[in-house]
């Protein structure tokens, strides 16, 4: 199989359920009334201001997510939803790994807490794309020959690295949601400040644009009072 190099990132909404509407629903349970669109929007702007962030989890999202695997496993520490991802004990895996593109900081200076990240010389921007398509090669090649000799998936896909591309999804509601996204976009509205890895800096930024297709006042208030999730 012919191997793909590549360095974006892929996000779908599959699926999900509830609205603004949903959010103001399940907020005014608590004291019978009901409101119009108008005063729902205020009702949401409260909700995110002062944090009462129940109300918030009666909308669910469920996104597909492809990226490397070692963007996965930093998405998998938020133990905040649920996951199901391709498995390598079941099925070939596919040749599609990550290399850097130039723009991406490559260079790390300063020490723990306070790195700053700065462009690659051309030298080093060289280095890590070889050394990338080297490694990966070697490993599919190794990959390959295992499975070709009759070594079960589960232990041939063990000489693959964390470059390879995987899929899963995730579901999660918007509370959760928005927690993810203050903390994995280093967004120039944040209040809090933030320092996440580019690549699932990438993720975050598509889930946002299809997330807020769904709750755009929501979201519009998430904004306002900087990105601090309810």
């Amino acid at each position: 199989m012919t191997i793909e190099f590549r360095s974006t990132m892929d996000v779908e909404l599959i699926d999900h359920m509830g609205s603004d509407e949903s959010i103001a629903r399940s907020a005014r349970v608590s004291s019978g009334t009901s409101g119009t669109e108008e005063q729902n929007v205020g009702l949401l702007r409260m909700l995110m201001r002062d944090r009462h962030g129940s109300p918030f989890e009666s909308v669910t999202y469920q996104f597909k997510v492809t990226c490397p695997i070692f963007v996965a496993r930093e998405f998998f520490r938020h133990r905040i939803a649920s996951y199901n991802e391709v498995s390598g004990r079941y099925k070939v895996l596919e040749p599609v790994f990550y290399v850097p593109e130039p723009a991406r900081p490559l260079a790390q200076i300063g020490k723990p807490g306070a790195y700053r990240f700065e462009p690659g010389t051309p030298e080093q921007i060289s280095l890590t794309a070889t050394a990338h398509k080297s490694a990966a090669g070697w490993a599919w090649e190794h990959y390959e020959w295992l499975l070709k000799e009759g070594v079960a998936r589960e232990v041939a896909r063990n000489v693959l690295p964390l470059s390879l591309y995987t899929s899963f999804y995730v579901t999660m509601n918007l509370r959760s949601l928005l927690n993810f996204l203050s903390l994995r976009w280093a967004h120039e509205d944040s209040k809090v400040p933030t320092f996440p890895l580019k690549e699932i800096e990438a993720v975050a930024k598509d889930m946002d644009r299809l997330a807020r297709e769904v709750c755009p006042v929501a979201f519009e208030h998430f904004d306002s009072f900087g990105r601090v999730a309810p």
